[in-house]
């Protein structure tokens, strides 16, 4: 412990141009990506058939699975709906299939894979209209979030930590993004819920460094813009580490535990993480120096009668 107890003294931005360079390739091949392959929409978004079964006694959530894909279902989601006896599962629209049709097909291939009888409960349709509009939603939602942040920054500290503030944020989006149009996996609800949350913890942790670099920038009065600025990253990073392991340990426990749902939100939240605290570093630093941020720029403006008052 006593190595969290000592400022470090690291040269984070004597490589910035190689890191930021890094961070552009990273965002042109997830939006290449993005717009070639896109994003594997989940039931939330595509709509499909919603079927619940009960069984008599508790079922492995791997044998249903196993069964469905082998029958062509593959693209089904399944999980337990209340207890371990009753199974939820979400079959993706089918051409030339009924709703009702796909529910029978489904019962009758969970009971020829299973000893016990398997009961239908309830099956309903979600349709492709719904799913465009929690789309568009979960879009605004994260579009409205990056603008209020632009207006928050702006006005807390100057409008330069803003946009070095929303350029981190865009970053992190479009490669979490990126990463799963380039592994396709299932992008639903959850995942959006992550993403907005990813915006939420990079904001965080940019914050804080900006809030030791603008006060640096008053106490380090012969130090150069680059200095203040690797002096600020050297205090918070014992803060940086524990918060982004600590929380990746949680992140990796849902992942590798949490089960087949929980899964893609996991994922998310891991990518965010890493490539928040990343950006935090590398490209919000690294662009507010290039917009040649300064000490006189976040000095207080002194009132004309003060400065009369002072000098009489």
């Amino acid at each position: 412990m006593q190595w969290f107890r000592k400022t470090p003294n690291y040269d984070y931005l004597a490589r910035r141009k190689l890191w930021v360079g890094i961070s552009v390739v990273l965002m042109l091949v997830s939006l290449v990506s993005l717009f070639t392959r896109g994003l594997d929409l989940g039931l939330d978004f595509t709509g499909g058939t919603v079927i619940e079964v009960g069984y008599s006694q508790s079922v492995e959530l791997a044998g249903v699975r196993q069964a469905l894909s082998e029958a062509g279902y593959d693209d089904a989601v399944v999980q337990h709906f209340g207890t371990s006896r009753d199974v939820l599962v979400r079959v993706p629209p089918r051409e030339a299939a009924t709703s009702a049709q796909l529910g029978d097909e489904v019962v009758r291939i969970l009971n020829a894979a299973s000893d016990e009888r398997v009961n239908l409960r309830r099956q309903e349709y979600v349709g492709p209209q719904v799913g465009e509009e929690l789309r568009d939603d979960g879009g605004l939602a994260v579009l409205f979030a990056l603008i209020g942040i632009l207006a928050y920054v702006a006005i807390r500290f100057e409008y330069r930590f803003a946009l070095g503030a929303v350029a981190a944020l865009v970053h992190d989006v479009v490669l979490t993004l990126g990463l799963f149009s380039v592994l396709q996996v299932s992008f639903d609800l959850t995942v959006l819920a992550a993403i907005l949350a990813v915006i939420g913890y990079s904001l965080n942790d940019t914050i804080v460094i900006f809030d030791r670099v603008r006060e640096n920038f008053r106490k380090l009065r012969k130090a150069t813009p680059v200095e203040v600025v690797n002096t600020s990253l050297n205090q918070t990073l014992s803060r940086t580490i524990v918060t982004g392991l600590t929380t990746l340990l949680v992140l990796l426990a849902l992942f590798f535990l949490g089960g087949e749902l929980i899964r893609g939100f996991a994922l998310a939240l891991i990518a965010g993480v890493v490539v928040g605290t990343y950006s935090s570093i590398y490209v919000a630093s690294s662009l507010l120096l290039a917009m040649g941020i300064s000490r006189a720029q976040l000095l207080p403006v002194e009132k004309e009668g003060v400065r009369e008052d002072t000098l009489g």
